[in-house]
């Protein structure tokens, strides 16, 4: 079946906009909430888009680094960066006031691969990139940051990477897109944090050998000013283009209380990762 079709042609996606006010570890507990809702088919596909500032979100792999204590007060006391550990997949990544990300939220359990959902994310993203004059190839990346099968490159520079995340029937894929500013810029500090974090050691999970010259952010890579703005409303116009009915319905009381749940559990999490390096 044409996954387009399944996903956007007449399907109804409720659109949340979150690029301005929420903390990176509520923006984790709301996607969770709503994977939830979505696969108790509580609500219908939900597209979120969220910004946060200088903040890296450390993957469960990050947190288990020889020398995560060094790491951590490194991008915290050198480079005023806030670190907080997700439960999604995948490594590292940075955010800023240039990166966007887009959360594509609906039902699915294992009668939808992971190749499929990562493929819904990769779709929606060609199309609101398909008047540009750039070929977005998708393969891994070696030495970017959070290098993974579903990177999005163009001329062989990463711009974005995609993780998912599966709650209670519902499936969240989540891409940042590096928008604005220096690509090559925020992997710099991720090799820096890992140099700080890891110090050579030998570990069995093979942390990523970042090159700074593999990552670009959009504004290179188009050879043009592009800002987050533009590319949310790129995202919107793609979600219709491709037959998407979008509707902006308010976050509900029962919503609410589901996601005061979930930040408890992300918060805890964190306390467990803030008590090792004290």
């Amino acid at each position: 079946m044409d996954l387009s079709s399944k996903y956007f042609n007449d399907v109804a996606w409720r659109y949340i906009d979150h690029s301005t006010g929420l903390e990176p570890m509520q923006s984790f507990a709301f996607d969770d909430t709503f994977s939830e809702r979505v696969g108790n088919d509580l609500s219908p596909n939900i597209v979120r888009t969220w910004v946060h500032q200088h903040t890296v979100i450390l993957g469960i792999h990050d947190s288990r680094l020889p020398f995560l204590k060094d790491g951590i007060h490194y991008l915290t006391d050198e480079r005023g960066y806030n670190a907080i550990v997700r439960n999604s997949g995948g490594l590292g990544v940075v955010l800023d006031q240039g990166i966007l990300n887009v959360s594509l939220i609906f039902k699915g359990k294992t009668e939808v691969s992971i190749d499929e959902a990562f493929t819904v994310m990769y779709l929606l993203i060609s199309k609101m990139f398909e008047d540009e004059d750039v070929e977005i190839d998708t393969h891994e990346i070696v030495h970017s940051y959070c290098p993974g099968k579903y990177d999005l490159s163009i001329n062989n520079q990463k711009f974005a990477g995609i993780s998912q995340r599966r709650v209670r029937g519902g499936i969240a894929v989540q891409i940042y897109l590096c928008v604005e500013g220096s690509g090559s810029e925020r992997a710099q500090l991720m090799h820096d944090f890992y140099q700080h974090a890891l110090k050579g050691a030998q570990t069995k999970f093979a942390y990523p050998d970042i090159h700074p010259d593999c990552m670009a952010s959009l504004e290179t890579l188009l050879g043009r000013e592009i800002t987050v703005q533009d590319v949310m409303f790129k995202l919107l116009y793609a979600i219709k283009d491709l037959g998407g009915q979008l509707n902006m319905d308010p976050i509900t009381t029962d919503e609410m209380i589901l996601y005061d749940k979930y930040y408890e559990r992300i918060v805890e999490r964190n306390a467990k990762m803030n008590a090792q390096i004290e």
